[in-house]
């Protein structure tokens, strides 16, 4: 990061991380200028120090706190993929969370030897099997499959189904979605192109992931002519009168008795 950031130009680099440095990008401190808006990923301490930033000092792209994946399969699944998406999401830390969903139990039993022989060589595994306590394998009907994803709003969804391009229509509240055996999560984390700052613990249902367009504001510019006030004042007047907001109305008023000589 530190390298491409040198490289694309950016001039301004400050090698900082945690809570600690939301709060020097919020306030500012001796070393580090006061930002306008923090982006990016963290834990749960991250996460919470950005909420706080947010109320008063600066905005955020959006709560990001600790990673979760929820996959739904069904009998033309690899079990042995599955389970992998799952402990690649329990790796990360305990407090992480892997969902799976299937209406499958073939694919229920399959997946939980195959999460029990891939944990168990896995260097981090002591963490993995913490946020597995955290995690579950759910067996549901087809129809209710994704009412539960999109309740749930995970930050990855993965479909691991035959009829993937069916179920990605259903598709509510994801962060980002992988369709088929062979788009594991871990491609929009390093290779495939999707931005990978996304929204967790149900706040998809409400924000998106970072994208370009996180980065740019919105200014709208008006301009009213003497033809546009008069075509457009008598109802500025109406609703300013209905809220009792006499000054809002005699700026229009005023305007529509010049432009009327």
């Amino acid at each position: 990061i530190l390298y491409t950031a040198n490289k694309i130009g950016i001039k301004k680099i400050f090698k900082v991380g945690g809570a600690q440095a939301v709060a020097g990008m919020a306030h500012g401190t001796i070393s580090i200028p006061k930002v306008d808006k923090i982006f990016g990923p963290g834990n749960q301490f991250v996460t919470c120090a950005k909420q706080l930033v947010s109320m008063q000092d600066v905005a955020i792209d959006m709560p990001a706190g600790p990673s979760e994946v929820l996959v739904i399969a069904d009998d033309k699944c690899n079990p042995a993929f599955v389970a992998a998406d799952m402990l690649s999401q329990a790796e990360h830390g305990k407090d992480s969370q892997a969902i799976l969903l299937t209406g499958s139990h073939n694919v229920m039993e399959t997946v939980q030897v195959e999460l029990e022989k891939q944990l168990n060589l896995l260097p981090r595994k002591e963490l993995a099997a913490e946020a597995l306590k955290n995690s579950k394998i759910i067996l549901l009907n087809d129809e209710d499959i994704m009412t539960f994803s999109n309740m749930y709003a995970p930050e990855h969804l993965i479909i691991s189904t035959a009829n993937y391009n069916e179920l990605m229509m259903r598709v509510t509240s994801a962060g980002s979605v992988f369709l088929g055996n062979y788009a594991p999560e871990s491609a929009g984390d390093y290779a495939s192109g999707t931005n990978h700052t996304l929204p967790t613990n149900g706040y998809a249902r409400a924000y998106s992931g970072v994208t370009l367009d996180s980065y740019c504001k919105k200014i709208s510019y008006q301009e009213i002519t003497k033809e546009g006030i008069l075509n457009i004042g008598s109802a500025i007047e109406i609703m300013a009168e209905a809220e009792q907001l006499d000054a809002h109305k005699n700026a229009v008023t005023l305007r529509i008795e010049d432009a009327k000589k």
